[in-house]
């Protein structure tokens, strides 16, 4: 189906307009403008820089920097325009979008002849996540963790201070390793503990990608806490309740670093093309892709860059395909064809094709590694996916 024709039966450029400057607005983007150069793209996103957020593990051993693209340069390269700004919207406003191809974002009027919402989702909330004994996700867009963890540290007089990583996900694994490593590298001695309310880690994945990790945890002496919830960060001990007894439990922290995975507070439903439907209904004119987005259709909506970026594309394709003839759209068959959660500079876990293929160590690494320099070719208007 990727290969179904474009054909346009006007010489006039269409509008876009993409609200998300993430990993699928910025692949709808380069998607557009591969097939149709002249494509007319506004961008409206909050930040002044796209930011990839699979990487911010990587902090501890990278400046932060090397993970910001700034829409100025995006606007550069492409011919597109940035407007900075928050926007959201509801199911009444799209109707209305949809009726007057049009929108209003910092008091301007924003015409388009297509709409894609791309917005992804936020990390869950968490009301004491201003303290300055707690971190989230969110503290390390903007300050390297090789920065940031130091600097949290250097509050404590204690000498061997107890850090509490809460969220046994992907992103938690992947932070706990580099932290423990980045420990061993500038000979800071901490007590690092793993809070996590299922069984095992990695509880999306085949069992034994948490049997690998756990062992792993062993190896390097972080402590496992399993079957408990986190509750509240105090001064110097952080409050849990047993998941199954709903007894509460009091652990040494003095940091917490939380990692309580997605939220999708404002998923838009879609149809098999992306379409975003109201009322069962799609709005032809107006597409979503994401994490904000969740298909109709036999393909992979996890939360995942992977799902985001072919959703991405996916849409921009059904654009041109509607714009023009035949205007038979592309259904969004895609599954995840592997995933690969990294575990520090030299280890890895992951699969390849099946879940049943799990690989480890430095060909699991090699394997993560192509896949994110593939989205940076896509960044540089080089499109080496497949589909």
């Amino acid at each position: 189906m990727v290969f179904l024709p474009f054909s346009f039966t006007q010489q006039k450029k269409i509008k876009v307009v993409i609200v998300g400057g993430g990993y699928a607005g910025l692949a709808a983007l380069t998607n557009l403008l591969q097939f149709a150069p002249d494509t007319d793209i506004t961008i409206i996103d909050p930040r002044s820089y796209h930011i990839k957020m699979t990487h911010l593990h990587e902090t501890f051993r990278y400046p932060l920097s090397d993970l910001l693209v700034p829409f100025e340069t995006i606007e550069k390269r492409y011919g597109c325009r940035h407007i900075q700004a928050s926007f959201q919207i509801d199911s009444e406003a799209l109707r209305i979008c949809q009726d007057n191809k049009r929108l209003v974002v910092n008091d301007e009027m924003v015409d388009f002849d297509y709409l894609i919402i791309a917005s992804g989702c936020e990390s869950k909330a968490i009301d004491s996540a201003g303290a300055s004994n707690i971190l989230t996700l969110s503290n390390f867009t903007t300050v390297s963790g090789s920065d940031l963890l130091p600097n949290r540290l250097s509050d404590y007089d204690q000498p061997v201070p107890s850090i509490s990583v809460v969220g046994g996900g992907a992103t938690g694994i992947q932070f706990l390793f580099e932290i423990q490593q980045f420990l061993l590298r500038i000979n800071k001695r901490a007590k690092l503990s793993l809070i996590h309310s299922g069984n095992h880690v990695l509880e999306q994945f085949p069992a034994g990608f948490g049997t690998y990790v756990e062992s792993r945890m062993d190896d390097m002496d972080i402590a496992f806490y399993p079957n408990i919830y986190y509750c509240e960060q105090q001064v110097d001990q952080v409050l849990l309740i047993d998941k199954e007894t709903k007894a509460q439990k009091m652990l040494p922290s003095d940091l917490a670093i939380l990692f309580l995975g997605k939220k999708q507070q404002h998923t838009l439903s879609a149809n098999a093309f992306g379409q975003i439907l109201v009322d069962q209904k799609p709005l032809h004119n107006i597409f979503t892709a994401g994490d904000c987005s969740h298909y109709q259709s036999l393909g992979s909506n996890t939360l995942t860059a992977q799902s985001a970026v072919r959703k991405g594309k996916l849409v921009a394709r059904n654009i041109l395909r509607h714009a023009g003839i035949p205007g038979l759209l592309e259904p969004y068959l895609h599954h995840e064809l592997g995933y690969v959660v990294s575990l520090g500079a030299s280890d890895a876990v992951g699969w390849l094709v099946a879940e049943s293929n799990m690989i480890t160590g430095m060909p699991a690494l090699t394997i993560k590694e192509l896949v994110e320099a593939q989205y940076d070719l896509l960044l540089a208007g080089i499109d080496t996916y497949v589909v």
